[in-house]
């Protein structure tokens, strides 16, 4: 087996280029380090790679999925249902804005909200009284959700989409990018591990421009310089100026600083490369580890993944528990990771009312999943050791 002297392969790592950092320089010696160009250049090229009329670039994608609830509508007797297999933000986001938190369970061969269990509960809450007023979806590993299928559920409800793509940068669903269609609003993430990187920082598209006015505000403490949204415009007569400003709603500090920008503008350019990149470590995983006892991602033909994760399950007839083969695979120096722990599972969550086997398909998948190394740099050899030392302790 091997060792930790073999060297540490991390689960994800960013891709820095000689071009990112001078892009990033560049910026430092211009006039502005926030609320410059940038910003806004970035916004303009992500919006163009990704079919959309509007792109509001925030702090993180937490930042994003807030302001998108908002803007949405969101609040106090609000309903919003997410996916449990997610990060905690997915659900939070709601909670920020007073709104009641419900799940929907996975459909264990994609690990996406289900749509089957999504129709069958949306069924119930008719006749209930209970539906809810948004659905926030995630593209869990990159692979996009059945996007169709749930705007037309959505259409026929009367609830928005809030679609959460942090992992799916770079994705498209029936050849149209992931935030094009389907969705009310889409969100990214850029975080250090994803596939375009800003350190932290996020984005948000919608092609509706209402819509993305008030986000735009929402995201800069609901300040506004535009005289045709003021209360009160500056004229002569009034004696208000070019300085005057007025806050029209609560809003937040969620800009990207111009830095970030500029690193995000440079790494766009190589997103298509990078994400055939890990579709091609995918595809070569698929063949190193097609035999073993575990449960490999899976395609589907109407959709391109962005493989922000490689997520195996171990299978029934592995030689070991996760516990076990995660605790060996870090010991053998591979970073190996855990995505995710189902969010109803949270202290938080439970102290909520939530009980774990409310949503079994998720836990199930947790109880078994592992994610492996998966970035661009990742070299061949490495990517035998991850699929050697695997084997041995699980075939």
């Amino acid at each position: 087996m091997a060792s930790a002297a073999d060297g540490f392969i991390p689960y994800s790592r960013q891709e820095i280029s000689e071009e990112d950092i001078a892009a990033v320089g560049a910026l430092l010696r211009s006039d502005f380090l926030t609320q410059g160009p940038a910003g806004p250049a970035f916004e303009a090229a992500f919006a163009e790679r990704h079919g959309v009329g509007h792109a509001i670039a925030v702090s993180n994608a937490t930042a994003a999925l807030h302001i998108g609830c908002l803007a949405l509508g969101i609040g106090p007797g609000s309903r919003v249902w997410t996916s449990p297999n997610s990060f905690v933000s997915s659900a939070n986001c709601a909670v920020f804005c007073g709104a009641t938190v419900d799940f929907v369970d996975i459909d264990p061969i994609t690990r996406n909200m289900g749509v089957d269990a999504l129709a069958a509960k949306l069924e119930t809450a008719e006749k209930r009284g209970t539906l809810p007023d948004l659905l926030i979806p995630v593209d869990f590993a990159g692979l996009p959700c059945d996007l169709a299928e749930m705007r037309a559920l959505a259409d026929r409800y009367g609830f928005a989409i809030l679609e959460d793509a942090s992992h799916a940068t770079g994705a498209a669903y029936r050849d149209e990018p992931v935030g094009s269609r389907h969705a009310d609003a889409t969100v990214f993430s850029f975080h250090a591990v994803k596939i375009v990187t800003t350190g932290e920082g996020g984005m948000i598209v919608t092609q509706d421009a209402a819509l993305a006015e008030r986000l735009r505000l929402l995201r800069s403490h609901g300040v506004t310089r535009d005289e045709t949204a003021m209360k009160r415009a500056p004229t002569p007569e009034n004696g208000l100026g070019a300085w005057y400003y007025e806050m029209t709603e609560l809003g937040w500090n969620y800009r990207l600083t111009d830095l970030q920008a500029a690193l995000g503008l440079s790494q766009l350019g190589r997103m298509d490369e990078w994400r055939a990149r890990r579709e091609a470590l995918a595809d070569r995983y698929d063949a190193l580890l097609g035999e073993g006892p575990l449960r490999l991602p899976v395609r589907r033909a109407d959709r391109v993944s962005a493989w922000h994760l490689y997520a195996v399950e171990l299978a029934d007839e592995a030689r070991a528990g996760r516990a076990e083969v995660f605790a060996a695979l870090r010991a053998a120096g591979i970073g190996v990771n855990v995505h995710y722990i189902p969010i109803h599972t949270q202290p938080f969550y439970r102290q909520r009312g939530f009980r774990s086997e409310d949503f079994p398909k998720a836990v199930a998948y947790y109880e078994r999943a592992l994610s492996l190394p998966l970035f661009p740099a990742l070299t061949e050899a490495q990517q035998d050791r991850v699929a050697r030392v695997l084997l041995d302790l699980v075939a």
